[in-house]
């Protein structure tokens, strides 16, 4: 019997079970899925929240660090414009020819007035163009030092157009080795060329004692720098720093973008990690540092951080647990179900779906085949002298037989809606939407092919094996009461089959409507 070819059904039925079985599967999943997102969600809103507040911490310690940054920029700025105006008046007078004639002790007096009583006052002194004290501020009688390769000397005796400058830091000789800064003026003779310097020391001392009384906590600093990188004075206080260059130091260079800022980084002197801000002093070669720890900066942050966050995280892993436990136990009930599911419409012999849900599909892909008219073919398919084949052999072995029978139905079926069930007994029923009788046929053949091709023994039987009888119609709907037509057609065909001798296959079908049109691909 030649093949025929047959064209795809419409699967809306299949579809629809697959859409409700993906529904059951995914329910547990995206509830599971549902509630780590919803903590996830929670723990990003928790994290924005202490970031916030991380963020106010760092701005409110800046805000207090620029606060003290301007007090000491203020009260370094006012003294040393003091003491320059003191410096200036010192040029005038030695340049003053009234002067000069005075006798040592007024000449004292009238040069340095009352600079010489300043509390952090190391020394004034006038030097004369070799270097040599030419007017003590502390004796009438000037103290034999030359001065003539320190740096405040010769900046102004190599480059007239310096005004008031800065030393770094250094050891003071006249007063044994006392850390000092030195404020300089060039004195010019009347010609204009170098006549000396007029030079006032002041003692650190100034400095760390004006540090001392900004409150930093422990780990904070706050530092006094040239822009040269020469570090001034420190606070906490450790005489090894003072002098110490830091121009290579990343902070200094950041110190060096702007006249002021903030920043954090990692200081080299103490390898702690600090918030920084800086302020250039105005007119001043000189900057400002206040440095406080981060550990101190968000100290009180992480007070209510850590507390916070950990009971978001306990909340967050409870909900997720919770989530994780609910999926747990929707898929086993998801699972109870697909097994009673498959217990009500399995056969649990031959693993095919049993009389009741061939009732179910039967129904439904009549009104199917009757809404699209196509085709409805039918197989009925009973065991040849099964009776018999359980008595010689058994009832194991009559169940082995059946189970193995539905299996080669199965595996002859192969598009999506073609269905096999077990009606009852040995008896087997093949639904095949959208086929004809020729395509049924070949179906069928290829059954009882198969079936005879497994070798199952029986001496009972028609050929030594056991063999099917088939029968086989081909409906085309318009009515559900013709449902139980069709199988009667199929029934006839298959006793038919049985009666004609057995392992065959035997057609009954009605002729199709004249407005009927099968399709046939």
């Amino acid at each position: 019997m030649a093949e025929t070819d047959y064209a795809m059904p419409s699967e809306s039925g299949p579809t629809r079970r697959v859409a409700a079985h993906l529904r059951r599967f995914l329910l547990p999943h995206l509830i599971f899925y549902t509630g780590l997102l919803i903590a996830l969600l929670l723990l990003l809103l928790c994290g924005i929240v202490l970031y916030e507040g991380r963020i106010d911490a760092r701005d409110r310690s800046i805000a207090m660090q620029q606060n003290l940054a301007l007090m000491a920029s203020w009260d370094i700025e006012r003294n040393i414009e003091i003491y320059s105006l003191s410096l200036q008046a010192v040029v005038e007078g030695a340049t003053d020819p009234e002067v000069v004639k005075l006798p040592m002790p007024l000449r004292r007096q009238v040069l340095f007035d009352r600079a010489t009583t300043a509390k952090y006052l190391g020394g004034i002194y006038v030097l004369d163009a070799k270097g040599d004290i030419a007017v003590d501020g502390k004796s009438d009688v000037p103290r034999k030092a030359n001065f003539a390769n320190e740096p405040y000397f010769a900046v102004h005796r190599d480059h007239p157009d310096v005004g008031l400058y800065v030393s770094p830091p250094y050891h003071s000789r006249l007063r044994g080795g006392s850390p000092s800064i030195a404020l300089s003026r060039r004195i010019a003779k009347p010609d204009g060329s170098f006549g000396g310097v007029a030079v006032m020391s002041i003692r650190l001392e100034y400095f760390q004692n004006l540090f001392s009384r900004l409150s930093l906590g422990d780990r904070g600093s706050i530092a006094l720098i040239n822009t040269d990188g020469k570090m001034v004075a420190r606070e906490p206080y450790d005489p090894k720093i003072v002098g110490r260059d830091i121009s290579h130091a990343s902070t200094f260079r950041r110190f060096m973008t702007a006249n002021e800022g903030s920043f954090a980084d990692t200081a080299t002197i103490d390898g702690v990690r600090r918030l920084y801000v800086f302020r250039h002093l105005e007119h001043l070669p000189l900057i400002i540092m206040v440095a406080r720890s981060e550990a101190d900066t968000y100290a009180a942050w992480y007070d209510r951080a850590i507390p916070i966050g950990s009971a978001m995280a306990v909340l967050a892993i409870g909900f997720v647990g919770l989530s994780l436990l609910l999926d747990v136990q929707l898929r086993k009930r998801h699972r109870a179900e697909t097994e009673l599911q498959a217990l009500a419409r399995t056969d649990g012999l031959t693993g095919l779906d049993n009389r009741r849900m061939l009732d179910v599909t039967l129904a439904r892909e009549w009104r199917r085949a009757a809404r699209e008219q196509h085709a409805l073919s039918l197989l009925f398919i009973d065991v040849d002298y099964f009776k018999r084949y359980n008595d010689t052999q058994g009832h194991q072995a009559g169940d082995d037989a059946l189970a193995a029978v539905g299996h080669c139905i199965a595996g002859c079926l192969r598009r999506p809606a073609d269905y096999a069930a077990r009606y009852g007994g040995e008896e087997f029923v093949v639904v095949l939407p959208d086929i004809d009788t020729d395509g049924a046929v070949t179906i069928a053949e290829a059954i009882r092919t198969g079936i005879l091709d497994l070798g199952i023994r029986h001496d009972a039987g028609t050929a030594g094996r056991l063999t099917v009888s088939i029968g086989v119609t081909t409906s085309y709907p318009e009515r559900d009461d013709d449902i139980q037509a069709a199988l009667k057609l199929a029934d006839d065909a298959l006793y038919r089959a049985k009666e004609t001798g057995r392992n065959r296959i035997v057609v009954q079908t009605a002729a199709p409507p004249d407005h009927f049109e099968s399709r046939r691909a």
